[in-house]
């Protein structure tokens, strides 16, 4: 009787034990992980900034060549300049928004009460402003709230509604709504939308960076958005997800901790 209880307690102990070594363990990967993770994203910070030298070489010689010696330059010849112009323009936005991400990331996170609807309704009349010969139907519950950093909320509300209104720019009556829903305990916040969709079996690849469901001529882009909303979600302990339909809209859920 006494031997038997003995080796149970010695299992136990030894269970025990490896448990702690298994806890240390990842504690110690955790640790290098995220080590790794703010060196690559002060890397990525280095690097963009320091492209944007050359990039404004690029843009501004090929912009004064274009003013300067357009007489002299055929057809062919002004056509591959504005095309040289136009790729350091995009290549610019993707610094930008490379640049965005890494804030993001570093940015010190400040929590409180933020109106998520009233965020929607400025981004809203910004986008009808910027844009008044597109009439866009807006459903928008008011006084929707949460807890989380204002402005990081902000830049992930603006992300998502103007996915919704780039995507319903074909739709001859386009839809745009913000509500939430209440399901398990939480609210799931959503945006929906009545225009391109996609195919859900590439659902995986939507919040990578640089990763497009769509043509960039027909939608432009620089496949950064979602990635940046998809950290902004992380970073306050939530979870955000899409649904849709091919040329039927699309739904992007998220929730805040």
């Amino acid at each position: 009787m006494f031997a038997e209880l003995f080796r149970k307690n010695l299992k136990i102990k030894r269970q025990s034990e490896e448990i702690l070594q298994l806890n240390k363990d990842l504690t110690n990967r955790a640790a290098l992980l995220e080590a790794a993770n703010r060196e690559l994203e002060a890397f990525s910070y280095s690097v963009s900034h320091d492209l944007r030298t050359p990039l404004r070489a690029i843009d501004g010689f090929s912009r004064e060549l274009l003013a300067n010696a357009k007489a002299l330059l055929g057809g062919r010849e002004q056509d591959d300049l504005k095309r040289i112009r136009t790729a350091a323009e995009r290549m610019a936005q993707l610094i930008e928004d490379l640049l965005n991400l890494s804030r993001i990331s570093r940015s010190t996170m400040k929590q409180e009460e933020v109106d998520l609807s009233a965020h929607v309704e400025k981004i809203m009349e910004d986008l009808n402003h910027a844009h008044p010969e597109r009439k866009v139907a807006w459903n928008v519950t008011p006084h929707l709230t949460a807890r989380g950093d204002v402005q990081l909320l902000h830049i992930a509300l603006e992300n998502l509604l103007s996915n919704a209104w780039k995507f319903t720019q074909q739709c001859p009556h386009p839809k745009i709504e913000f509500d939430r829903v209440h399901r398990e305990g939480k609210d799931h916040f959503f945006i929906r939308d009545n225009g391109a969709g996609f195919n859900m079996d590439y659902a995986g690849k939507l919040f990578g960076a640089f990763q497009r469901l769509h043509d960039v001529r027909q939608f432009p882009g620089t496949g950064i958005g979602l990635a940046t909303v998809q950290r902004i979600i992380h970073r306050h302990g939530g979870l955000i997800w899409a649904e849709a339909q091919e040329n039927q809209g699309a739904t992007f859920y998220f929730t805040l901790s």
